[in-house]
Parts: structure tokens; sequence; C-alpha cells
């Protein structure tokens, strides 16, 4: 008889739920490190340690992200419920649950990415033709006598400006010459400017000035046109557009940017400061150079292997943090229901209080006790007519016994003065005063004479 063969079974790959979760965790760490993921923010809730949970979401499905608190600090934006927003950042998975997340390092709200990708393809071409190269820059004079200010007439900015120059070196000539800087028309006011210091040749240096904004409203510093007069200027200029942390196409062409308006005043005008400030470049070098000593040991301690372990220390404690989220919010829930649970049975009470109102229960009691006395008035008028009318007999019989009916017939009643009957006539000697009590009315009389018999 042949036999016959049968085909071996595969062989069963078993895992935990840990191994899992540790197999995926590392797909995650060595497939999806570095990410852009676009879509719609909903669910945002801040958690008491400053973590900041959400879900991206589209059409068709939903993304749980955290942000922790040490990387929302250095977003520009917060996330806020309904926006559009390209999120950057690496997926992760929380064991506890056994769902994937994305921990956010960078938010940009669409729509603003369109002009970052229109900036940055200016300042490649522009970076291209040359007119951001440093060889080109002219010098700012040490000590200016002239300053030409291309700005807005009205504002802050400009009086900050005149103030600070005014008190570091009251000396200088300084003409504003007025633009728009945001909206219709501020190129070309801008570009006036530029042309008018550049023709007469009057300032040592012009100040292109405006306050801080969002990239919309630096935007007019962001055109070509702007950067090219920049670039055609006959005398150095210098730009102080918006904050320190914001940059435009100007900051790069301009022969100088200052962080800000007032700082450009600073930096312009000499001052008894310079000194600390050259102690303060030293230690700003020095700065520099701890920094590039440092980066090279995190250049070398990157080459032993230690960022990983670094980053998954980081991660671990990240899950140590949202599980404390989680335990937070629970335990914020549980309060919340202890005191729903109270609050439902102190409302029960209220509502057998309320039924056992005093008000309602005296307000019975006087209607039962009004009942009662109208029930007593009947009564006694019952009880007091009965009893006149057993009386009534009574009365006439009395009548017929009563003595008045003796005093009627002529006889009389005799008193003394303490009121006592006098029955004998030894009672009432000589001058005795008596009371005579007739059938009507009564006698005030004096014995003259007394007869015993």
């Amino acid at each position: 008889m042949q036999q016959i063969e049968l085909p071996l079974q595969p062989e069963r790959r078993i895992y935990t739920v840990s191994e899992l979760s540790a197999a995926l965790r590392a797909l995650f760490e060595r497939e999806f490190q570095d990410i852009w993921v676009a879509g719609e923010i909903s669910g945002v809730r801040a958690a008491a340690s400053g973590h900041v949970y959400f879900t991206l979401k589209d059409d068709a499905a939903v993304l749980r992200c955290v942000v922790f608190r040490s990387t929302l600090r250095y977003l520009r934006f917060k996330p806020e419920e309904g926006i559009a927003v390209l999120a950057r950042g690496r997926l992760d998975l929380w064991e506890a649950r056994g769902e994937y997340q994305m921990l956010v390092e960078y938010l940009e709200p669409q729509g603003v990415g369109a002009l970052q990708v229109a900036f940055e393809q200016l300042k490649k071409k522009l970076a291209a033709e040359g007119l951001f190269d440093p060889a080109r820059k002219r010098p700012i004079p040490r000590i200016p006598r002239r300053i030409g200010i291309i700005t807005s007439p009205v504002g802050a900015v400009i009086s900050d400006m005149l103030q600070i120059l005014q008190r570091r070196f009251p000396a200088l000539h300084v003409r504003v010459y007025p633009a728009l800087v945001q909206g219709e028309g501020s190129v070309e006011d801008v570009c006036g400017g530029l042309d008018y210091f550049s023709r007469t040749g009057w300032p040592d240096v012009v100040v292109l000035a405006r306050g801080g904004g969002s990239l919309e409203d630096l935007w007019t510093f962001n055109e070509e046109a702007v950067a090219r007069a920049i670039a055609a200027c006959s005398v150095p200029v210098v730009s102080a557009i918006g904050h320190e942390t914001d940059f435009t196409i100007a900051d790069f062409v301009a022969d100088l940017r200052a962080p800000t308006p007032s700082a450009a005043a600073e930096m312009l005008t000499p001052s008894r400061q310079q000194l600390l400030e050259q102690i303060a470049g030293i230690l700003s070098k020095m700065n520099q150079a701890m920094r590039y000593r440092l980066t090279q040991a995190a250049r070398s301690l990157q080459e032993r292997g230690l960022p990983r372990a670094f980053s998954v220390l980081q991660r671990r404690l990240g899950r140590s943090f949202q599980r404390v989220d989680e335990l937070d919010y629970r335990l914020r829930e549980l309060a919340r229901s202890g005191l729903e649970a109270r609050r439902r049975r102190l409302q029960a009470l209220e509502v057998r209080l309320r039924a056992q109102d005093l008000r309602l229960r005296f307000s019975e009691f006087r209607r039962r006790l009004e009942s009662a006395r109208q029930v007593l008035e009947v009564r006694t008028r019952e009880r007091v007519a009965g009893m006149r009318v057993r009386l009534e007999p009574l009365v006439a019989q009395l009548g017929q016994l009563s003595p008045l009916r003796v005093l009627e017939r002529g006889y009389a009643i005799v008193q003394d003065e303490a009121g006592r009957i006098v029955k004998d006539a030894t009672e009432a000697p000589p001058e005795t005063r008596l009371r005579v009590r007739l059938a009507r009315g009564q006698l005030r009389v004096g014995v003259i004479e007394s007869s015993p018999s």
C-alpha cells in the first residue's frame, strides 16, 4: 500500500498581548517616526497636567492625538475645535487600551501653508540671484547723523522709535516717510519711500519699521517688489519688521535686521551701554561655544545609541503621564457622579420637606379649629336654649316662693345696720337705726320705743 504523506502544518506563532503590543510599537517607531497628517481638530481636552488631547478627523476616519506640555509651549497656536490643520509627529501605541495615537510635535493651520510655500519659493529665487549674499550687504554707520524711517505716521511704532532716538542721541535728524504697511497700496508706498530716500541720498541709513502681526499682516514685506527696492536702495537699509520671532523676505535682503522697531532705534544710536553690550557679546560667544561643545557631546552620545534609550524613556514617561491624566479624569468623573447623587438626594429631601411644610399644617389646623369653633357655637346655643327651656319653669316656681311676693301683700323685712333680719323687738332697742324693705323700695327708720310683747 502506498503511504500518503500529509503536508506539514505551518508552525503557529503565538503572541502574548504584551509581545504583540511591543512588536506594533517597534513597527511604529521604525516606519512612522516623522509623518504629516491633514485633518480637522475635534474633541479638544486639556488635562490638569498641561497635556492636550484631541482627535484629527476626515470624512472616513479619526486619529487620536496628544500634545505633551513640553511641546505645547513651542506651538505658534493652540489646538482649537474645528480648525483644519497639518500635524507633524510620530505614531505611538498606548498599550493600556490597545490604541495607537499620534504624538504631535508641530501644528500648522491649513491655509497658512500656501503662504509659507510662496515665501519659501521667493526666498529660494532671490537667494539664487544673490540678494541674500552677505558680501553685498553694506555696513551700517556707527554713528548716523540722519535717519530715514518708512512706516505708518500714526501708532505706537513711530512714537516709541522717536522717544528712544531722542533719549539716546538728541542730535540726530530724523525724517519720516508716511506709508501704509499693510493691505492694498502698502507695497507701492514702501517702494516709493525707498526710492525717495535712494534718490535724495539724504539719510545715512533707512529703517523699514512695522509692528507685529500674523503672516498675512506682514505679507507686504514678503513681496518681490519690496525686496528688489531694498536691494536697489543707494543707502543702507535696516529691516525692523514685527517681533523677534517674525521673519520676512525684507529681513534677508536688508543690510541689517533688527528684532523690533524699538530695537532698531537702539541699535542705530550710541549709548553708554556699549561696553556692557560688548561684554554681553562676549558672553554670547561663550554661550555659542558652549552650545557647540554640547552639540559635539550630543553627537558623540548619539553615536553611542543613547538618544534611542532617551527616546524610549521619554515615551514611557509620556505613557505614564497619559495614565495619570486618565486616572485624574476618572477621579473627576467619580467625584462628579458622587456630587450628582448627593444632589439628587438633597432634592428628594427638599420635596419631602415641602410636603411637611408647617405652613400647610398650620393652615389645616386653622381650618379644623374654625370648624370646631363653629360646631361649638352651634352646640352651645343649643345647650343654652335647652337649659333656658328647663330654667323658665323653675324661675316661675321660684317666683311663686319668693319672699318678695309676701311683701306685695303689705309685709316688710326689717334689717339692722349690719344687714341682719330683725325678728324680735329686743333686737332693736330705742334709737336703733333700721332698714325696712318694702315691696317697692326701702326705708331707713329709727326705733323710738321697743316693746317685747
